[in-house]
């Protein structure tokens, strides 16, 4: 399998504070790959030495087989970057700095208008177009900044926040273009949208105070890391006794009543108890409206991730 990205040893410093520590991970061609973390864990600074905008302390990483240090010039000509804080020049129209930025990337003067038009179209730009950047809502100049990062289709993408001030249709748009953008573009995307990770991304890298704590798809980690196997039930009979009678099943570890006869039960060891819980509810008389397995979030896997790396420091 073709590697875009491959980060070795990956270390940066802040004089003498410790920003990333020995980062190791790989992205194939035409992954999209989630890259989470709580804020100051490590994330802008790891996407700004892939970008090729700083230099590590320490190991290595590489985009495409080249060295982000050592060759960074080609490293830029080979990706599309959007920083969370869109740098604009804002006394342009949206047609010159799309255009400016056609130029600083090399694109021909044939193939240029063309290619402007191609990213505008992509990134919902036709209406502002000819307008100042400096008179468009946050939402318009984040599609700015999405387009300038597509300019001459760039083997691997970078987003930072690619949503943050979108409005809710725009942000489904956006959403919907990244997932196109699959296969034919690696993409590493930063968020915190969650579900947005979930929605978009086939692999997801958690980092936490420097260092990788989780690598995987997001249906593994939640098999892996969830606490317990849940099972989501409607039973409309009396909420007490129903409660009571689930807690003396077996392996149930805990019931949490929601409400108008709807129940979350927590069961241990990844036990599957939908068989005893359909049995008691039949056997009881009452009647079952509903009952599912209901999968850990990509949220509550983080936030477990995140506390036990906490808790787990605290303790040392």
């Amino acid at each position: 399998m073709e590697m875009m990205i491959e980060v070795q040893d990956l270390t940066k410093y802040y004089g003498p504070t410790l920003a990333i520590s020995r980062l190791n991970f790989k992205v194939a061609a035409g992954e999209i790959v989630g890259f989470l973390g709580p804020n100051a864990a490590g994330k802008t600074t790891t996407l700004k030495i892939l970008a090729g905008f700083l230099a590590p302390s320490g190991g290595a990483a590489r985009i495409n087989g080249r060295d982000c240090l050592t060759q960074s010039l080609e490293v830029r000509q080979s990706l599309g970057y959007l920083p969370e804080a869109v740098p604009l020049y804002t006394d342009l129209t949206v047609t010159q700095f799309l255009r400016f930025a056609a130029q600083a990337k090399g694109v021909e003067a044939k193939a240029e208008t063309r290619e402007v038009e191609r990213v505008v179209a992509a990134c919902g730009l036709g209406e502002v177009r000819h307008k100042l950047i400096a008179a468009l809502s946050k939402g318009f100049r984040q599609r700015v900044g999405l387009a300038q990062a597509l300019i001459n289709t760039p083997p691997l993408l970078i987003l930072d926040e690619p949503t943050i001030g979108l409005d809710p249709s725009q942000i489904v748009e956006i959403r919907q273009l990244i997932k196109e953008l699959a296969g034919a573009h690696t993409v590493i995307l930063s968020s915190h949208i969650l579900p947005e990770v979930s929605q978009l991304c086939q692999r997801v890298i958690i980092i936490n105070r420097g260092q990788i704590v989780a690598s995987d798809t997001a249906e593994n980690l939640s098999r892996q890391l969830g606490r317990g196997s849940r099972v989501r039930l409607t039973v409309p009979g009396p909420d007490a006794e129903v409660a009571a009678a689930l807690r003396k099943i077996p392996q149930v570890q805990e019931v949490a009543g929601e409400g108008e006869g709807r129940f979350l039960v927590v069961a241990a060891n990844d036990a599957d108890v939908r068989p005893q819980l359909a049995r008691l509810v039949v056997e009881r008389g009452w009647d079952l409206l509903e009952l599912k397995a209901q999968e850990f979030t990509l949220e509550e896997v983080f936030l477990n991730l995140v506390t036990e790396e906490e808790t787990t420091e605290e303790g040392s």
